[in-house]
């Protein structure tokens, strides 16, 4: 077995094979040939998607693998091209060069070096954090509406009508009253090849349904000779190995690319975070900050042998864990398969129609509507199934970098919002015991033990966001020289961290109280992160040593004297 010495610093390369036994590797061959067999149709079709020449998407997933197996941590994750950011850069990039240019591609390939440059430095700088920017809600919104981008960008070929251009909502409109016309040999090819992957996925998701359905449609195409009713092929397919090369752009190119860049590294940290974490091995401890070097190296390397952006791919990832994947060997031996059919297998490529393609992206955009997690939110939050609708509703409406924007503010306000309402809780002893609970709105609680003590729980960070309404309810709840209370605690368990603004608040509910002759004391400041705070800020200097405890019950018992 393959394993650091205990006690040893994390590997520094290679960490995607720590402890792999050589009886496993069995195993992982027949992982990296499942996944083979699930990413040749995929990396083509969103390629495709991407508005590149079908070969490239084989260039992101041989460079994913590589640089991720030397530099990544997870040992079952697959990286290379996804259906999930292809729209959002493609959108882009036709802003700034007409699809299927060579500029365009030029584009295409210095976008991944700038959006894997991001993520690698992410990784350095240990920001796996950034992943949590997204909620649940706001990332269901988001995948829902990537797929209509999917749909919309592959019913042309799956109606067999011209792509009619244009925003979104004109696309839309303008293949709707294109349906009448479509073509119904490109619809049966789309549609087989979608039954085919459903079925077999229903099975099993380790069954190859991609590649078994694109095979029977290249298959059938050619026998019916489907191209005489209108079913257009891929047409010849570019094979051997990648040359290396910088892309030919400038620097203000690179400008240009930035804001796009940086959105699209982004939803990369956020899906590379999530699947880092929905993966591990029951050994295996996530490490989002080093998979964010491993995938930014991929990106560099992408960029460099004329692909695009590459991701993480949760489903990928669990085809490789389900299929007994211990190691990233699967992912090696997978980019190997990808490599020959390349080198050896290009010309049968151009076979596969283009409706096939279709019906593989327009299975992907599918899965990524969240229907049971949609009605999961709507049952248990009215407020946060709006925020999947108006997620959806900006990616759909506005340019697809706004709305990608647009579903990242939603998120962050969503979150500030949620910190920013919390409020001061009034606190009472639970008979019988020592521990003090807040008093649930409405509720007939038990009388404090004396009506000259106030015990007030805050669980929150104390923050600019919240610091004017927590110092409010402190004086309100305590009413300084206006009511018996002549002991103030706060009970600060859930304040894991304090700003200069939540401090300022602090001490102007300290002064207040003590100049109303009201004692101020803090219990259960635990968080180091907010003890540091209360050290740097002056706050420990100013409550007091000997006014902050480990309990409420220590508080009292050290402090409660009878009434003044």
């Amino acid at each position: 077995m393959i394993e650091a010495p205990t006690g040893a610093r994390p590997w520094p390369l290679l960490r995607g094979f720590a402890g792999l036994d050589p009886r496993a590797v069995p195993l992982d061959v027949l992982a990296g040939v499942t996944l083979a067999a699930i990413a040749i149709p995929e990396q083509m079709a969103t390629a495709r998607l991407a508005g590149l020449p079908p070969q490239t998407g084989f260039f992101a997933f041989v460079a994913g693998s590589l640089a991720f197996a030397l530099l990544g941590s997870n040992r079952r994750l697959s990286a290379g091209a996804d259906s999930t950011i292809a729209p959002i850069f493609a959108g882009g990039l036709a802003v700034l060069a007409a699809t299927g240019s060579p500029r365009y591609a030029a584009l295409a390939a210095g976008l991944a070096i700038l959006t894997g440059s991001f993520v690698l430095l992410a990784g350095v700088f240990r920001l796996g954090w950034i992943g949590n920017l997204l909620s649940i809600p706001v990332t269901i919104g988001f995948l829902a509406g990537i797929a209509v981008h999917i749909v919309a960008s592959q019913a042309p070929a799956a109606l067999g009508v011209a792509d009619p251009g244009g925003d979104l909502p004109q696309r839309l409109l303008a293949l709707i009253v294109a349906a009448p016309r479509a073509n119904l040999a490109c619809i049966a090819v789309a549609g087989g090849v979608l039954a085919v992957i459903a079925a077999t996925h229903a099975i099993s998701p380790r069954i190859p349904g991609p590649l078994l359905a694109v095979v029977l449609a290249a298959g059938a195409a050619a026998t019916l000779h489907l191209e005489r009713q209108g079913v257009a092929a891929m047409g010849a397919v570019k094979g051997g190995l990648p040359a290396m090369a910088w892309p030919a752009l400038g620097a203000a190119d690179y400008l240009r690319l930035a804001p796009i860049g940086l959105l699209v590294a982004l939803v990369i940290m956020v899906q590379t975070a999530a699947t880092t974490r929905s993966f591990p091995l029951p050994d295996e401890r996530p490490d989002a900050d080093r998979d964010f070097i491993g995938m930014g190296a991929g990106g560099l390397l992408a960029g460099l042998l004329g692909a695009f952006p590459i991701n993480a791919s949760p489903p990928r990832t669990a085809v490789v864990a389900e299929s007994g994947g211990r190691s990233q060997l699967g992912s090696l031996v997978a980019a190997a398969i990808v490599l020959a059919v390349l080198i050896w297998a290009a010309g049968l490529l151009g076979l596969v129609p283009r409706a096939a393609l279709a019906g593989v992206l327009l299975f992907v955009a599918a899965r990524l509507v969240r229907v049971g997690q949609i009605i999961a939110v709507a049952r248990a939050s009215r407020g946060e199934f709006l925020l999947i609708l108006a997620t959806a509703a900006a990616i759909v409406a506005l340019p697809i970098e706004w709305g990608v924007a647009a579903g990242i503010g939603l998120s962050l306000l969503n979150g500030l919002w949620a910190s920013a309402r919390v409020r001061v809780q009034p606190m009472r002893p639970i008979p019988g015991s020592t521990v003090w609970w807040p008093v649930k709105a409405g509720a007939d609680p038990a009388p404090p033990p004396d009506t000259h003590i106030a015990v007030l729980g805050f669980a929150a960070p104390l923050t600019f966001l919240n610091a004017d309404a927590f110092a409010r309810d402190v004086i309100e709840a305590v009413r300084p020289g206006r009511s018996a209370v002549r002991l103030a605690i706060l009970e600060a368990a859930g304040m894991v961290e304090i700003d200069f603004t939540g401090a300022e608040a602090l001490r102007r509910v300290v002064r207040t109280c003590r100049d109303a002759g009201v004692d101020f004391a803090v219990a259960r400041l635990e968080s180091l992160a907010a003890q540091a705070a209360f050290a740097r800020l002056g706050l420990r200097d100013l409550i007091g040593p000997d006014r902050i405890f480990g309990s409420v019950a220590e508080a009292v018992a050290a402090l409660s004297g009878p009434p003044q």
